[in-house]
C-alpha cells in the first residue's frame, strides 16, 4: 500500500436517553483523544430523532474549542432538512472558530424520517420542494461569500455600514465540502461539481453484486471528472489486540451478527454492505492490503460501530493508530 496520507475516524455520538450530556461530552473527549494519537480527522454523524447529534455544526464548534489541529468533519448532513443560507451561516461560524478545520459531508434527496419531520421542518407541502442537489449548490454559493444586491447595496448596523454577505465569511470552506455518494448518479454529480467523495461500507449495486467491484466502479466514475475533489474510503475496523477476552468475544459476536447482510443486495436500490474488519492487527492489515479500494486510497476513515462504549472506541483508535496504520504507509504524528 504505502500511500495512506490521511487517517480519520467517524463516530456516532451516541448518548443515553436520560443523560445526553455524558454521551456528548464523551464524544468530544474522543476527538481530543484521537488528536493525541495523531489522527488527521474526527468526524461525527448527523442524525435526527435518534440518540445522536442533530446539529453537526454545534458539536463541531464545541470540538473546535477542545482541539487545535485535527480536522473536524460531519458525515453526512441530510440537506433536505436544511436552509442553505442558515446552515451556511452556522458552518461558516464554526469554521472560523476552528481556524479553518471543518470538513463537511452532505447527502441529498428525501431525508430520513421525512414522514414524521417534514411538516415540522417546512411550511407548505414539502413533498413538492427541491430536496436534492440544488439545495447543496445553493449552500455552496452562499459559502463563497459573494455580496448580495448591487454594488451600491449596503446595510446599516450600530457603528457600521457594509455591503451585505454571509457573515462571518470563512474563505476556503466551500473547498472542503464532500458528498456521501453511493450511486452512479450521485458520484457523477459530486465529481462534476468539484466536491470530495465519501464512500464507506455501503454502496448501491447497480452493475455488480460484489461490493468491491461496485465501489471501484463508482470511484472510477467520480475520478473521470477533472475537477473532482479528493476521495475518502471508509471501513468498519475493530482490532482485537488491546481488548480483554470478554471484549474480544463481544466484538466477534458483533461481526457475526452483521455478516449475513454482506451476502446479497438488499431492496430496490440493491444496497451492498462491506464485511466488517474484526480481527488482530496483523489480520486486518492483510485484509486491507487485499482490498483493492483501500490499497489505492490516500485517505482512510474508521467507521466506529454504534453500539460500543467510550473505552471500546479508545482501544480501537489506539490499536489502529499504533498497530495498523503505520503498515499502510501512514506517517502519523511522528512527521508533525
Amino acid at each position: 500500500m504505502g500511500s495512506l496520507r490521511s487517517l480519520a475516524f467517524l463516530t456516532p455520538g451516541n448518548f443515553p436517553d436520560d443523560d445526553p450530556f455524558s454521551g456528548l461530552d464523551a464524544t468530544l473527549d474522543l476527538f481530543v483523544y484521537g488528536e493525541g494519537l495523531g489522527f488527521d480527522g474526527a468526524w461525527i454523524r448527523q442524525r435526527h430523532l435518534e440518540h445522536g447529534v442533530g446539529s453537526a455544526a454545534v458539536l463541531l464548534a464545541a470540538a473546535s474549542q477542545r482541539t487545535s489541529r485535527i480536522h473536524l468533519g460531519a458525515a453526512v448532513i441530510p440537506i433536505g432538512y436544511e436552509s442553505p443560507f442558515r446552515l451556511a451561516e452556522d458552518l461558516s461560524l464554526a469554521d472560523v472558530l476552528s481556524r479553518g478545520r471543518l470538513q463537511i459531508g452532505f447527502s441529498a434527496g428525501p431525508p430520513p424520517h421525512a414522514d414524521l419531520l417534514g411538516d415540522l421542518v417546512f411550511d407548505g407541502d414539502w413533498r413538492n420542494f427541491d430536496l436534492g442537489y440544488g439545495r447543496i449548490e445553493r449552500l455552496l454559493a452562499n459559502l463563497r461569500g459573494e455580496y448580495l444586491g448591487g454594488p451600491d447595496t449596503v446595510i446599516h448596523s450600530p457603528g457600521n455600514t457594509q455591503r451585505p454577505r454571509l457573515q462571518p465569511y470563512s474563505p476556503g470552506l466551500e473547498g472542503r465540502i464532500w458528498y456521501g455518494g453511493g450511486s452512479s448518479r450521485s458520484v457523477r454529480w459530486a465529481g462534476a461539481n468539484g466536491l470530495g467523495l465519501l464512500t464507506g461500507n455501503i454502496v448501491s449495486g447497480e452493475r455488480s453484486d460484489d461490493f468491491v467491484t461496485a465501489q471501484s466502479q463508482l470511484i472510477a466514475e467520480f475520478s473521470a471528472f477533472e475537477q473532482a475533489g479528493p476521495i475518502a474510503v471508509g471501513r468498519v475496523i475493530v482490532p482485537l489486540d488491546g481488548a480483554d477476552r470478554r471484549t474480544r468475544k463481544r466484538y466477534q459476536e458483533y461481526a457475526r451478527s452483521r455478516h449475513d447482510r454482506t451476502r446479497k443486495p438488499h431492496g430496490e436500490r440493491r444496497t451492498l454492505f462491506a464485511p466488517d474488519m474484526v480481527g488482530t492487527a496483523t489480520e486486518i492489515v492483510e485484509r486491507l492490503h487485499a482490498d483493492p479500494v483501500v490499497a489505492t486510497a490516500t485517505a482512510l476513515r474508521l467507521e466506529l460501530p454504534y453500539e460500543f462504549d467510550r473505552e471500546d472506541y479508545e482501544q480501537i483508535l489506539a490499536d489502529t493508530a499504533t498497530l495498523i496504520a503505520p503498515h499502510l504507509g501512514w506517517p502519523g504524528a511522528a512527521t508533525r
